[in-house]
This record gives structure tokens, C-alpha cells and sequence, in this order.
């Protein structure tokens, strides 16, 4: 809710991500993490922003006009707190389904080490002269070189990454 207010009162008042970064002593990458989603600002910056934006500190964390609340910093500081741990949240939810595709391709490559070392090579005593399956038997050759060459690069990097997933923040 406070980065699409903060996005929707910007562009109210006709001002650029850069304007609004210059006005705030921020660089732009400031405002654009905050108007996706991606961090917040603190109080005090949330007060500034607020009078750029001539509106209060309420309307920018979401609160109707007809219920306005005291722009106190406990306020805010609760209000701030609940943003937080709701992109703690989603950092911890994409983190989860990172480290799931990374367990994935690991699984995937052993299982297609697993299958290439149960044919044993069996496609290179098939009948070469029937041009299907020798264009089957060049591909599934090409594949194996290929896959042997690269899978335990990517094998190894996935292990890497999942290792950097369970490494404390």
C-alpha cells in the first residue's frame, strides 16, 4: 500500500523519480525500491517524503481522510514495523522458492546422470544405417556429451546457491 501510494502522489504532483530523489537527498534507486516494494523509508524520511508529497504521513501509509490519526512517530514507527515484516516475508518466500528450483535441478541432473549411465551407451551398437535412429542415436550422443560436459558445473553451482540460501542474514 505505501509504495503504490508513494508512486500514485508522485506522479499526482507531475514529479519524476529523480525529482522527487533530489527533493528528498536520496539517490533515485531510493525511490524506485520504495514505490516497488522493496524497502521503506524510516520515519523520519516518511515525515519528509510526506510534506514533498503535500499530503500527511496517514494518507501515505494507506489511512482513510475521514479517520485521520496523529502523525506521531510511534505511530508511524508501528506502521513501518508491519511493512517490514511483511517484506521479510516475501524476501523469506522467495528465498524458499529458490532454494527449491536449486534442490530441483540437483535432483534433475542426478536423475539424468542416473538414466545415461543405465543405457551405457547402448544407442552406439544400434543399426547406423537406418538413418532414423542413427540421427536419434547422433542426438542422444550429442546430449550425453553435452550434459556430461556441463551438468556438474551447474550441479556444483546449484549446490553453491543453496548453500548461500541457508546462510544467515
Amino acid at each position: 500500500m505505501l509504495n503504490e501510494n508513494i508512486k500514485k502522489l508522485r506522479k499526482a504532483k507531475g514529479l519524476s523519480q529523480e525529482e522527487l530523489a533530489v527533493k528528498l537527498n536520496v539517490v533515485r534507486q531510493t525511490v524506485s525500491k520504495w514505490e516497488n516494494g522493496l524497502s521503506v523509508p524510516d520515519s523520519g524520511m516518511l515525515i519528509s517524503l510526506a510534506s514533498e508529497l503535500d499530503t500527511s504521513v496517514s494518507v501515505l501509509l494507506g489511512e482513510d481522510l475521514q479517520d485521520p490519526a496523529p502523525d506521531d512517530l510511534r505511530t508511524i514507527s508501528e506502521k513501518l514495523e508491519v511493512i517490514n515484516l511483511q517484506l521479510a516475508e516475501r524476501r523469506t518466500a522467495r528465498v524458499r522458492t529458490v532454494r527449491g528450483t536449486l534442490i530441483a535441478v540437483c535432483v534433475l541432473i542426478i536423475l539424468i546422470f542416473a538414466a545415461l549411465a543405465a543405457m551405457k551407451g547402448s544407442y552406439l551398437d544400434w543399426d547406423h544405417s537406418d538413418p532414423e535412429l542413427a540421427v536419434a542415436a547422433t542426438i542422444l550422443h550429442g546430449f550425453e556429451f553435452v550434459f556430461a560436459r556441463l551438468a556438474p558445473i551447474v550441479f556444483l553451482a546449484s549446490v553453491i546457491g543453496i548453500a548461500f540460501t541457508y546462510k544467515k542474514r
